[in-house]
């Protein structure tokens, strides 16, 4: 290679370089600002957990006050069980988006499992159905991430009765939207991972870089079956997917990471950073679908328990909705739409569907 190509070669290296590294800081400071850091990132899995276990205990003692405890407990659902059935529906979304068509980008689905999860942080399954909450979070995710499709465009990927599943979903955006605290803008990992790629292209020896993408995916998919984007900023999940993509080509980046990345970082810095890296990587090790006969129990329980003023297959939710509806003085052949079952989801997310 002459002088002249070697002298351009590394002239490009260095602007690229710049460029990500500012990118890099950009993305960052974005995240570091967001609501996302400020209102929905928590220290551990135990913070987590107690968060859960409140609103468990909160909808038990408002909903269970005329029966004693020893009832309490096998009439409602406990914090574990709210738990696996979450996780159950959790793999329902996965499984939703990867069919749905036309196909749906990565970052419509890293968003619903945000929303979905946020919900559940301050609300009980036993108030709000996961079947109903699920397509809600999908559908509202597609509007934020600019994925345009139509309300009747979205349901067609639903089977049974559609204009059931339109209902349950338009009326349950609001509620949604609110429990969220209108924190819609969401930092997925997906382009910090664009970002090391590009930077591993650029500086390290790595051959054909590309390949790291099957582990990556891998990696990110059983990622969001995790807590992991509720505890870790979106930039050191992309870091714990490219490592553990590399892990699997008998890579490895460590010299990267601590020589290059993070060269002026500091000890402490980078201790802290390989830490949450380690954390993340175990979680996700860690996944496995729930028990199928034991979510079918806790689904049965779900069903004698949950709250019946927002059930709509309920004659409580029906009267309701047909007050609503005489207090606006609309036609009362209007409330059919609003009293029908939620078959429509519930075909398509059942865990006992095949």
């Amino acid at each position: 290679m002459s002088n002249s190509n070697c002298g351009s070669r590394l002239c490009f290296c260095v602007v690229v370089s710049k460029k990500l590294n500012k990118a890099h800081h950009v993305t960052n400071t974005m995240f570091s600002t967001s609501s996302q850091r400020k209102f929905w990132t928590f220290s551990d899995e135990n913070e987590l957990a107690r968060l859960r276990e409140k609103h468990n205990l909160t909808f038990i003692s408002k909903h269970g006050s005329h029966i004693d405890e020893y009832q309490r407990y096998n009439f409602f659902l406990s914090p574990d069980e709210e738990r696996l059935l979450l996780k159950q529906y959790e793999l329902h979304l996965k499984e939703f988006c990867k069919r749905f068509s036309p196909p749906m980008p990565k970052g419509v689905i890293g968003t619903a499992f945000h929303y979905f999860k946020r919900f559940y942080l301050y609300n009980s399954s036993m108030d709000y159905h996961p079947k109903e909450i699920l397509a809600t979070c999908v559908y509202l995710a597609c509007k934020v991430e600019e994925f345009n499709v139509s309300i009747g465009q979205f349901v067609a990927n639903i089977k049974g009765d559609r204009e059931k599943a339109s209902d349950i979903i338009l009326n349950n955006e609001l509620l949604l939207m609110q429990q969220l605290n209108y924190h819609l803008t969401i930092h997925n990992p997906f382009r910090p991972v664009e970002g090391f790629l590009i930077d591993i292209k650029t500086r390290c020896s790595l051959a054909n870089p590309e390949r790291l993408r099957g582990g990556i995916d891998e990696f990110l998919e059983k990622v969001f079956l995790t807590d992991a984007c509720l505890i870790y900023a979106p930039s050191q999940i992309a870091l714990a997917a490219v490592l553990h993509a590399a892990s699997k080509e008998q890579e490895n980046l460590d010299c990267y990471v601590t020589e290059m990345l993070f060269r002026h970082a500091g000890q402490d810095k980078l201790a802290i950073l390989i830490e949450a890296v380690r954390k993340i990587r175990s979680m996700v090790k860690m996944v496995e679908s729930p028990a199928r006969e034991k979510v079918r129990l806790i689904e049965k329980k779900l069903d004698r328990c949950r709250n019946q003023e927002n059930n709509p297959d309920s004659e409580i939710y029906k009267r309701r909705m047909r007050e609503l509806l005489d207090e606006d003085d609309i036609p009362q052949s209007s409330t059919s739409r609003m009293s029908l079952d939620t078959s429509g989801v519930s075909q398509v997310l059942s865990p006992s569907a095949s």
